[in-house]
């Protein structure tokens, strides 16, 4: 698959025009083979081809920032399904990277008000690009912030009245060993989460008790062995009810959810 997709990449067409395809030109030729090195290098698909698929989009990556999964496609689906009867929520997605959660959910619930936050200073200008292009297209703007998201200060103006905060955080405990693709070309902010891979975490449960209003929602992807772990830690910071963790497509523990404390009624 990555062989067809850089050919198809190197020639300027669709996938699916290879098998009309006669021959290659020389020029066509000389592109595929030198991205054939690259990725023999594991330069990540993505970074050759300087696009991800997620969902319904097509979103800009390349060095600097992290490059969306497949996996993480089911929390920005959770986020939809819990806005769903909502007409105007307030979605904040926490470590927003190429936008990948943040624009889904502003593309798929036109009458969302998204905020993305982002704090790496590389990551951030994917994070404004895929924005800008998802608005010239026509999807409801997704505001950018720069920002930590363990910042105590952060989005203050918007303390408990967020319907979902969502977050794809650094979760690598600092001993573990990562392929090359992502060790060698993710950038680190995205990755690693301290001892336990939680660190990060724990900042940000933090910020969402503030944020998230009551009857609110909170989704945090993690790595499948965290399983027990991050709903354990979730339940220990108090205010949240119905902690839960959530598969992915293959069995494996992937995102933890959680409903804050209280009742709101929905708007």
């Amino acid at each position: 698959m990555d062989a067809e997709l850089l050919l198809a990449h190197a020639l300027g067409v669709p996938r699916a025009r290879l098998l009309t395809l006669d021959e290659v030109p020389a020029d066509g030729a000389g592109r595929f083979a030198g991205l054939l090195d690259q990725r023999a290098s594991r330069v990540p698909l993505q970074h050759l081809t300087g696009t991800a698929p997620f969902r319904h989009l097509e979103l800009a990556v390349g060095p600097g920032v992290f490059v969306p999964r497949p996996e993480t496609e089911q929390i920005a689906g959770w986020v939809l399904e819990r806005i769903a009867g909502l007409t105007a929520p307030t979605v904040v997605d926490l470590g927003s990277g190429s936008g990948a959660i943040a624009l889904s959910v502003a593309a798929e619930h036109p009458g969302a008000r998204v905020v993305a936050v982002e704090r790496d200073t590389a990551a951030i200008e994917w994070t404004r690009l895929n924005a800008g292009t998802r608005a010239a297209a026509g999807d409801t703007p997704v505001e950018v912030l720069a920002g930590d998201m363990t910042n105590p200060g952060l989005l203050r103006e918007l303390d408990g009245a967020v319907d979902v905060v969502v977050s794809n955080p650094p979760y690598v405990p600092d001993d573990a060993r990562l392929p090359r693709e992502v060790a060698d070309h993710d950038p680190p902010l995205a990755l690693w989460g301290g001892p336990d891979g939680l660190d990060v975490v724990r900042g940000l449960l933090v910020t969402a008790a503030r944020l998230v209003r009551p009857g609110g929602w909170l989704g945090i992807e993690h790595a499948d062995q965290q399983g027990g772990a991050l709903p354990a830690l979730v339940r220990s910071a108090g205010g949240w009810t119905g902690v839960a963790d959530n598969p992915d497509l293959v069995g494996r523990p992937r995102y933890t959810t959680a409903q804050r404390a209280g009742h709101h009624a929905a708007t």
